[in-house]
């Protein structure tokens, strides 16, 4: 078994813990597992590089995200604050963008593409119209971030057809990346739409997507 996986169970334990925290109101615990639960998938996609033919343009690409997102989970506890949303938003357009380079560089352009493609337009359009009279300011950010996301996901699906990974892995990070983008979904419709107390389930989506993505690093070459 690959190393990575025996991070599987600590992630899990830490995002429950952070639920919990969540759900109580309990501040102090939330600033302790949010950041946890992200180093933990950090050292889950960190320990393909001991991997005896890591592909390093995924593992070193997907450790940057990884970083990035750490910050913008960070910045996204004060989520009092605009100002600190605006910044968790900017790092994780970063990541976005980072993981996008990855997926396009591995994958491979195919006519699905323009199907993913159309779907993703078509679920964004449709979720900017119920927003947009409440996004005030942070209006064009939010914009820029949709269409980032939405074509992270279409490049993460996009390695279902290519060479360098084998199906299984594949289907990993393509299944990652629609999680990822449905945990963005709940966090805006909760934040700009109408608060929801079951919101938290977002981070389990949130975490189990990083995770998969982190996980396709060890993945080449079978789990």
């Amino acid at each position: 078994m690959k190393p990575g996986l025996y991070i599987v169970p600590f992630v899990t334990l830490a995002v429950i813990l952070l639920i919990r925290a969540e759900l109580l109101g309990k501040r102090q615990q939330r600033f302790i597992f949010k950041p946890a639960a992200t180093l933990l998938v950090i050292a889950a996609a960190g320990l393909s590089l001991l991997d005896p033919t890591p592909n390093l343009i995924y593992s070193v690409g997907v450790l940057v995200g990884l970083v990035l997102s750490l910050g913008g989970d960070i910045a996204l506890m004060f989520d009092e604050s605009d100002k600190a949303f605006a910044i968790g938003l900017g790092l994780f357009l970063l990541a976005q963008i980072t993981y996008t380079v990855v997926f396009t560089l591995l994958g491979r352009f195919s006519a699905w593409d323009a199907l993913s493609g159309l779907l993703l337009t078509a679920a964004g359009i449709a979720f900017y119209r119920l927003l947009e009279d409440k996004l005030g300011k942070l209006r064009g950010p939010i914009i820029v971030y949709m269409l980032a996301i939405s074509v992270m996901v279409n490049r993460a699906v996009s390695t279902l057809w290519s060479p360098i990974f084998h199906p299984g892995q594949a289907t990993m990070i393509a299944s990652g990346a629609v999680l990822f983008y449905m945990s963005d979904v709940i966090l805006a419709l909760n934040r700009f739409w109408k608060p929801c107390s079951y919101s938290r389930i977002s981070l389990a989506l949130y975490y189990g997507g990083q995770l998969l993505i982190a996980l396709g690093a060890s993945a080449f070459g079978g789990l």
